[in-house]
């Protein structure tokens, strides 16, 4: 069975920093690029960043350009996404899904961010 078990969101202040993981079960991690979208309340959800099955490229969506880094342990079946200078605008829920940015297959139950003050 494929699971995905999103962890790390939390509240935190405007310039404040999270570091959102993944973790992954049921199938092979290291075969598959991986991708992190969000939803926030009332809005469709949105593309935030993909990686590839090595880790070797990386895609950002432009508004977090700069402030995301995505990356990920295979050894460890396991995503990340350290999340800096965070905006009030990146509160959502974020989830983590297997795939690309357009091929998306499985995602976890997501992970709240929230960014106030």
């Amino acid at each position: 069975e494929v699971q995905l078990v999103e962890s790390g969101g939390d509240t935190v202040q405007p310039g404040g920093s999270l570091r959102l993981s993944c973790a992954v079960s049921g199938f092979t991690f290291s075969g598959y690029d991986m991708t992190w979208i969000r939803q926030a309340p009332g809005k469709e959800s949105e593309w935030v960043s993909s990686i590839n099955r090595d880790g070797r490229n990386t895609y950002y969506a432009d508004f977090v350009k700069g402030r995301f880094t995505i990356s990920r342990d295979n050894a460890a079946n396991a995503l990340y996404l350290q999340m800096n200078s965070l905006k009030p605008e990146d509160t959502a829920r974020y989830y983590c899904a297997r795939g690309g940015r357009f091929n998306r297959d499985y995602w976890g139950q997501g992970t709240q961010v929230t960014v106030s003050s």
